[in-house]
């Protein structure tokens, strides 16, 4: 499996539950994991040994870690073709140019592989690096399309005209997918999206397995839990500052990375909500087991969200947007657990509310639950992937015979 160095966010969970479904399959895992940044070789220099720390829990049988060096990111064609369409905003590209220029770390060549998990189109470049001429079948998942996110996080970057436009990063992540064997997509919209995009590709859907976590008793926090990307910067800004103010007196908590992405996008909003935020926690489940209500304050993002889902798999009751749910087959009024409000008056009442109810008792049948064991368990992702790789193997058996 090849995927981001990245940590302490959906993507990352679901990377750990690719390694479980696999390894509960019967295969041997190997996890390559590919720093989308020029940065000092692993295990060395900050960005490693935060990733290194943060990721023990990966559950590979053997682990690789690769990315661009910092003396080859100074090379002239690498600031001809990479640099310079990055200062227009052109993500696409400088992942891909990125990947390119990845050294493949020692011994990986040698291991002996049956298929290739790709996370995301922009480590492909490197996934064909690695196989050369080997006849090996390669899945892509696309969690997402990544142009949205790119476009998002342009609005809040400092770049030069001409700028990369949508349409741009698009055509560059559907080049570098059309060679993929089969694509794979977390959200029933996301595939259909890709299959109208790219016609002659083969796709799937696969619900990602998210890790469980506990059906606690509830108790008397009111979280947020979010990991630092835009989509949830844009998000947590329209409830700290259209919802929260209009539920005063409710105790509130925000956990995850998010508060150094605050901090740093709008340092005056942090400030005045600095006493909310309580970063990073080794055991976000013990947060979940104890939580007496979750919001999901979501007017941002695409794709599946792995947040959501765990706040679904906690049984606890939520209040969230229908955005929050966004990619799943599924009519979120129907969930006896879940309040809904996409305006932020609604979404305040309903704050008010919950901070003058704390329920408690175990949550293991809760509708929420529920539907996470039927959609988004190990088990049940463990399936979808044997039935998306077996005909790969079958078809790599025959042609190799």
């Amino acid at each position: 499996m090849v995927h981001a160095a990245w940590h302490s966010c959906g993507s990352y969970q679901v990377n750990v539950g690719q390694l479980e479904a696999y390894r509960a399959l019967g295969a041997r895992t190997i996890s390559v994991a590919l720093m989308d940044a020029p940065a000092s070789p692993p295990p060395e220099g900050a960005r490693w040994r935060a990733y290194l720390a943060a990721s023990a829990d990966l559950p590979a049988d053997r682990r690789y870690f690769c990315g661009p060096s910092r003396w080859a990111a100074l090379a002239p064609s690498f600031l001809a073709h990479a640099w310079w369409r990055l200062i227009h905003g052109d993500q696409a590209t400088w992942l891909v140019e990125l990947a390119k220029i990845a050294a493949l770390p020692p011994g990986l060549a040698d291991e002996h592989i049956d298929l290739v998990h790709a996370n995301h189109y922009f480590t492909l470049p490197f996934v064909a690096r690695l196989l050369r001429e080997r006849n090996v079948p390669v899945m892509v998942e696309t969690q997402d399309i990544q142009a949205r996110q790119y476009i998002l996080r342009n609005q809040g970057g400092f770049f030069v005209p001409p700028y990369a436009t949508y349409d741009d990063m698009l055509s560059i992540e559907l080049e570098w997918m059309r060679a993929a064997d089969l694509c794979i997509h977390l959200n029933e919209e996301e595939r259909a999206e890709f299959a109208r995009l790219l016609p002659q590709a083969r796709h799937r859907l696969v619900y990602p397995a998210i890790a469980p976590v506990p059906c606690g008793p509830g108790g008397e926090r009111i979280v947020i839990v979010a990991s630092d990307n835009y989509a949830n910067f844009v998000s947590l800004r329209w409830f700290l500052r259209e919802v929260a103010p209009f539920a005063p007196g409710v105790e509130m908590e925000i956990y995850g990375n998010i508060d150094a992405g605050v901090r740093s996008r709008d340092k005056a909003l942090f400030d005045a909500n600095r006493r909310l935020f309580k970063g990073r926690v080794d055991d976000i489940g013990a947060v979940y087991a104890q939580a007496a209500c979750v919001l999901l304050p979501t007017i941002e993002g695409h794709g599946l969200s792995v947040k959501a889902v765990e706040a679904m798999a906690s049984g606890a009751p939520l209040i969230a947007t229908r955005r929050a749910f966004r990619g799943m087959a599924i009519d979120p009024e129907r969930l006896s657990n879940v309040t809904l409000a996409d305006e932020a008056g609604a979404f305040a009442a309903a704050l008010r509310a919950a901070g003058q109810r704390r329920k408690s008792g175990a949550r293991s049948q809760s509708d929420t639950r529920r539907l996470y064991d039927e959609m988004f368990s190990s088990a049940a992702y463990a399936r979808a992937l044997r039935e998306a790789a077996a005909p790969l193997l079958t078809q790599r058996t025959l042609l190799t015979q």
